[in-house]
């Protein structure tokens, strides 16, 4: 169970109960971490939406920009996120079997989707701190500076996600990963 309270999400009026009902209209349902962030922080949330929409309309695949989410959740320890960025990769077009290889740290086959898992591995162990070798070999595997840039936005957001899930305990409501 979660640790931080949140409200009935159908009778929330206030502004948490705004940001839920966009968050419905758009997905569907409201996840669990989403509904936690918004009973305390309706703007932190906003914030992370707002992220994910520059994402969005940004140059990095949706594979790709799950598969980065994926890595960092990984090596976070974030089951939910794991959980989570796994569904989602899933939707996005990346088979079980690869989302295995990438959550153990394998290669899967595709240079360019390796080096990205080896580059955000390495942004994630090294707090973000690489090597001439690890931004020559990330620019090598055909990355543009605006994707690097992505990446960092992808890993920002994810890292909050990460570490508030993590404080909130929160229950996971993805697919379980095996």
């Amino acid at each position: 169970m979660s640790r931080l309270s949140v409200p009935n999400l159908e009778t929330d009026a206030g502004p948490s109960g705004q940001v839920y009902a966009q968050i419905k209209k758009a997905i569907g349902s409201v996840p669990n971490t989403f509904a936690a962030i918004a009973a305390h922080s309706p703007a932190a949330l906003k914030a992370v939406l707002a992220a994910d929409t520059v994402l969005a309309s940004g140059t990095l695949t949706k594979p790709d920009k799950e598969v980065i989410k994926l890595v960092i959740s990984e090596a976070a320890g974030c089951d939910y996120c794991v959980a989570a960025h796994s569904h989602l990769a899933k939707l996005a077009g990346i088979r079980p079997e690869l989302l295995k290889q990438i959550r153990d740290g394998q290669p899967t086959g595709d240079a360019k989707r390796d080096a990205l898992v080896s580059f955000v591995r390495k942004l994630a162990r090294t707090s973000g701190t690489v090597s001439d070798e690890d931004f020559a070999a990330i620019k090598a595997a055909g990355y543009t500076d605006t994707q690097l840039v992505e990446i960092s936005l992808a890993f920002a957001t994810t890292v909050f996600t990460n570490v508030f899930n993590r404080i909130n305990d929160s229950e996971i409501d993805f697919p379980a990963v095996a």
